[in-house]
């Protein structure tokens, strides 16, 4: 019974777990050029994939001001339909941007 006295009471180390932390993103910036109604499809391929992506409409806003309409509200709903963010820069650029980018205006 003397033994006893010597007995070391080892506890166990607490462990607490934590969420891990997300992984980096790599998000893409594409800089593209809409020169006619055709070059959306292009450009809603780059917002589903998760680039931002920064439009130049010149050529096509001074070509056709109606098509240029046409191909905005097209973007603008792929932009909606992923929950993105766009914006309209000077008179010569757009920029749109993926769900996890957020434009402050």
């Amino acid at each position: 019974m003397v033994f006893k006295i010597f007995k070391k009471k080892v506890e166990k180390p607490e462990y607490v777990e934590i969420e891990s932390l997300p992984e980096r993103v790599r998000i893409s910036v594409k800089v593209d050029v809409l020169n006619e109604l055709k070059d959306v499809s292009r450009l809603q391929q780059l917002i589903r994939n998760g680039n931002i992506v920064f439009t130049r409409i010149k050529e096509l806003r001074k070509k056709d001001i109606n098509e240029l309409k046409r191909a905005v509200d097209r973007i603008k709903r792929t932009c909606t339909a992923v929950g993105g963010d766009l914006v309209g820069v000077d008179e010569d650029y757009l920029v749109i941007t993926p769900s996890n980018v957020k434009i402050v205006k």
